[in-house]
């Protein structure tokens, strides 16, 4: 791991210990571990952030890519449904049309991996 990784990761976990509830700082040290491929500590964040910030839109989208990853599209697909509800309520037109989108290709994976089962 680089060492500006590190010093990162390292200034992100003591904002968190000084603030647990701050879902940015969570938030992106979520996206630094993914960075470093510490999926595991990735996703664990962004559940956090999930549960404990469930109006933190960012969070949609880079949890249900992890869960695509990790081979949970129906996991995914349901996130991003939520996600686009939350992004419609607080008006996040971007984030909401980024949602749409992937859950438009996660869609079409579920359907893949079914017609491949028939």
């Amino acid at each position: 791991m680089a060492e500006g990784s590190k010093s990162k990761i390292k200034q992100l976990a003591q904002q968190i210990r000084d603030n647990p509830g701050d879902s940015f700082s969570k938030f992106a040290l979520a996206l630094e571990f993914r960075k470093q491929y510490q999926l595991k500590n990735a996703r664990i964040l962004f559940e956090d952030i999930l549960k404990n910030d469930p109006g933190y839109v960012g969070v949609y989208y880079h949890l249900g890519k992890l869960y695509e990853e990790q081979g949970r599209p129906v996991d995914a697909r349901d996130l991003y449904e939520v996600g686009i509800q939350k992004a419609g309520n607080q008006n996040k037109d971007r984030t909401k049309k980024e949602l749409q989108e992937a859950l438009f290709n996660v869609e079409i994976e579920i359907d893949d991996q079914q017609n491949e089962n028939l």
